[in-house]
This record gives C-alpha cells, sequence and structure tokens, in this order.
C-alpha cells in the first residue's frame, strides 16, 4: 500500500502519526508498517477507547452472588459419584470424542528466560520442558483408552516461530503430526491513555500485545481449528494453560462430571484458603456464572461468610476448563461474547521526534479478553473442586523458593510422585528428589504394576520408559 493509501484509511480515527516517519524506512520497514496498519480494526480500537477504562461495579455484584453450582471434595454432598464421573469419562475419552486446547502464548520474561514460557526445563531431574511434559502426558492418556487426543496448541506472535521450530526439532515429543495443531493468537494496539493514538514501537513497528487468553477462540476459528474438531469427530475439549505441570490433562472424572451433568462449561476450581488469594472468584449471580478477580473484589465482599462460617465466595480459578465444541461455535458467532477488558499499564514507544521513551508510570491502554467471559453464555455451568496437590502449581516465577517460583513448582511435582510412590508400596524418604514420566506411569495405580512393593529409594530417580 502506498502513503496515500494509508493516511486514507486512518485519517477518519486520527492516526495518521502512524507513518510519520514513512519516508525514512526502507521496503522492508514500510511493508511491515503497511501490514499492520491494514490488519488493526481501527473502528473496534476508536470504540474500545471512547468507552474507555469503565469497569463493572464488582462490589455490587460480588454482594448479590452466590456460591457456584459446585461438585466438591468429599465429604460434600455430591449429585454424581466419583466412580460414576470416571466411568463417564473414560467412555468419552474410549470413543476419540476428546481434544485439548493448550495457550501457550507467554514468554518466560518473568523466569529469566528469553523463550516461550513452555520451553522452560522445569523437570525437577529430567529437565523435560513444560512442553514435553504436557504432551507425555497427552500421549500416555491416548495411549491408556486406545484413541487419539488432538492437541490444539495456540501460541502468540511472539512465541509462535520458536514454539513451532521447538516442536519441530523434537519431533513433537512423540505426538503424531496429524495430532498437532498450533495456531497464532490475535493482537491489539496499546493506545495513549490520554489521546487515543495507537502507539509506535518503533518508526516501523506498531507496539502490539497479544489479545488475551480469550483470543482463542476468534483465533482457532480463523485459523480452521474448528472445522479441524468438525472433521475429526471431537466434542469435548479440555482447555489448560501451559504455566502448570501438575493439571491432570483430560481427567477423566474431571470430564465425566462435565458430561453427566449437561454442562457445556465446566471450570476446576480450589477452594481459596485466605479470603484475598490472588485467583479469580468464580460466583453466580442471576443464575449464571461470572468471574471476579482478586483485584477487583472489595475486601468485605472477599471476607462475607455463610451461617456455617465457610467463605461465601469460596471457589478460585485456576484455568482448566472443559467445553462442548457446539457451545464453543455457538459463541464464535455472538461476536460480543467476549467483550475486551482495558487495562492501563506502561508502553515502550517512540515519539514525534523518533526518540524511544521508557514511561515510569502507566501511560497506555491495552485491550485483552478473557476465556472465562463465556461462562454467562452457557445454558450449564458448573465448577469441579480439585485438589491443589494434585492439579495445580502454577509456574510465574525463575527465582527464589516461595509460591509461583520454578524451585517451588519442582518441590511439588515431587512431592506428589513420592505420595505415588508410596501409595504403589514403594519407601522413600520425603528428602529424596524423584520425578515420574507419564510415560511410565500416569497415576499410583500403573506406578505400583511397575514397582515392586518394598522398593527402597534412597537416591535422585527418575522414572521413565
Amino acid at each position: 500500500m502506498t502513503k496515500e493509501q494509508l493516511l486514507y484509511r486512518l485519517a477518519p480515527y486520527g492516526q495518521e502519526h502512524l507513518v510519520a516517519f514513512w519516508d525514512e524506512l526502507d521496503q522492508h520497514g514500510r511493508q511491515t508498517l503497511a501490514r499492520q496498519i491494514w490488519q488493526i480494526d481501527l473502528g473496534l480500537v476508536d470504540r474500545l477507547f471512547r468507552r474507555g477504562d469503565r469497569r463493572c461495579d464488582y462490589g455490587a455484584m460480588a454482594a448479590r452472588s452466590q456460591p457456584p453450582p459446585a461438585i466438591r471434595l468429599p465429604p460434600a454432598n455430591n449429585p454424581f459419584g466419583k466412580e460414576e464421573a470416571i466411568k463417564r469419562g473414560k467412555q468419552a475419552l474410549s470413543s476419540g470424542q476428546v481434544g485439548a486446547i493448550l495457550v501457550a502464548g507467554g514468554q518466560g520474561t518473568r523466569l529469566g528466560f528469553p523463550h516461550p514460557k513452555g520451553m522452560f526445563p522445569i523437570g525437577p531431574l529430567s529437565k523435560r520442558s513444560l512442553f514435553q511434559i504436557h504432551v507425555e502426558k497427552l500421549r500416555a492418556t491416548a495411549a491408556r483408552y486406545g484413541k487419539s487426543i488432538p492437541l490444539y496448541l495456540m501460541t502468540s506472535p511472539a512465541t509462535h516461530d520458536e514454539s513451532v521450530a521447538f516442536f519441530a526439532e523434537h519431533q513433537r515429543f512423540g505426538l503424531p503430526e496429524d495430532e498437532l495443531f498450533i495456531f497464532c493468537q490475535g493482537t491489539m494496539p496499546a493506545v495513549d491513555a490520554v489521546s487515543g493514538r495507537i502507539l509506535l514501537a518503533a518508526r516501523e513497528q506498531i507496539a502490539l500485545s497479544p489479545d488475551g487468553h480469550g483470543g482463542m477462540l476468534a483465533a482457532i476459528v480463523r485459523s480452521g481449528g474448528l472445522e479441524h474438531m468438525r472433521q475429526r469427530g471431537v466434542e469435548l475439549l479440555f482447555y489448560f494453560q501451559v504455566d502448570n505441570p501438575l493439571v491432570e490433562i483430560c481427567s477423566p472424572e474431571f470430564l465425566g462430571y462435565h458430561l453427566l451433568s449437561g454442562s457445556e462449561m465446566t471450570t476446576q476450581v480450589v477452594a481459596k484458603q485466605n479470603p484475598l488469594d490472588q485467583v479469580g472468584n468464580v460466583v453466580q449471580i442471576d443464575g449464571k456464572l461470572h468471574v471476579i478477580e482478586y483485584s477487583e473484589l472489595p475486601d468485605e465482599q472477599a471476607h462475607r461468610r455463610t451461617a456455617d462460617g465457610t467463605l461465601a465466595i469460596w471457589a478460585g480459578s485456576i484455568a482448566v476448563h472443559a467445553f462442548q465444541r457446539s457451545f464453543l461455535e455457538r459463541m464464535a458467532e455472538m461476536a460480543e461474547a467476549l467483550p475486551f477488558h482495558v487495562a492501563r499499564k506502561k508502553v515502550p514507544y517512540v515519539d514525534a521526534a523518533g526518540n524511544r521513551v521508557e514511561p515510569a508510570q502507566p501511560n497506555a491502554l491495552k485491550f485483552e479478553r478473557f476465556i472465562f467471559d463465556l461462562m454467562p453464555y452457557a445454558a450449564k455451568a458448573i465448577v469441579v473442586e480439585i485438589d491443589p496437590a494434585e492439579g495445580f502449581a502454577p509456574l510465574k516465577h525463575g527465582s527464589g523458593d516461595g509460591y509461583g517460583t520454578a524451585a517451588w513448582v519442582q518441590q511439588c511435582m515431587m512431592a506428589q510422585h513420592r505420595r505415588w510412590l508410596r501409595q504403589a508400596g514403594a519407601e522413600v524418604a520425603s528428602d529424596v528428589p524423584v520425578e515420574i514420566s507419564p510415560l511410565f506411569a500416569l497415576d499410583a495405580d500403573e506406578l505400583a504394576a511397575k514397582i515392586a512393593a518394598g522398593t527402597r529409594i534412597t537416591q535422585p530417580t527418575y522414572f521413565c520408559q
């Protein structure tokens, strides 16, 4: 496109500054900038800025919220038994109707790791990457039930090429080529918080950022992923994020509760231990499920108790969901089903003189979507409580040994594997490092069939094929 054509497109929205350095750019720079401008929905950006960062009255929402319909951990009185749920989940897995969606658009910046987070070597002894651990769990589950489980892997523009190359280098960690579908989420430009002008990250580069994990829906439609699911006969999707190596991928119990209840969207939660735990809060309002982020939940509502003294807002989301494919298809036809959220952020930019500015304070608005905003649209939605020790250890930070650090996550992984070994009849001290590949054993029962009761483990041991 020519500069004049771009100005014609930009002028109605007051964004002509985006081509201020056009005459200084080489051919490649012009092509890059023109492509980015053409791909932006300028009308949408204009509407989002004019709407501003007005937010829902989450305090009022929380005040009239109720606990969500839930499958609680024992001794709660659940409508379905555990064995019944496992049986139903196994049926779905054995019929080949299950697929998995892995959201992996994040960089390892906060880990001090200059690569996609999925490439981070989290294995306590093996140094296996998050990607490898997830794929091995998926392969082991598929082998157990004799049916393939295709993996739909969402990257971001910042992680896509390197993630694709990483999977190719490692031969997809044994996953057949037709069972890995990689697609890239979209982006949204950052705008100046005062003027609404789209920011330039460089003279030929717009300041773009991923459009949030909620961008999965539009991206999987745009990439042909939903059509791929139809062709494969996938009816049920297990959705999870890359930073949690403890997740039980395609858990038959979890999938079974989803199917038995007739839910269109089911969410795994953990019981909050503290009213101010930093997790999304799943609540029910007017018969529909919603998530109130911890940062939006007033303290007085966070501390609200029921008659029996338990937290009224107790269900902490861990970003693990089950979806019916038909539900995703229906939502894909509703453009506003996933609204954009607005956040004030510090975004480096190039000023009118072409100088790079590193702001000391939040200067820009970013726009992103969240997958949990689908909840209110589900004809039926429930939550399923899990024990975090068996399914939730998010990797957030690289250094230190506190919650969310690599060292803490590795301790959680080894603690789970020690429990499995003891349940299988082995003897292992609490300070002995152990790690179990999913291809060796997916759980304690499978492990018991592979090691002799009374086995003593006294040194670091990695159990693998």
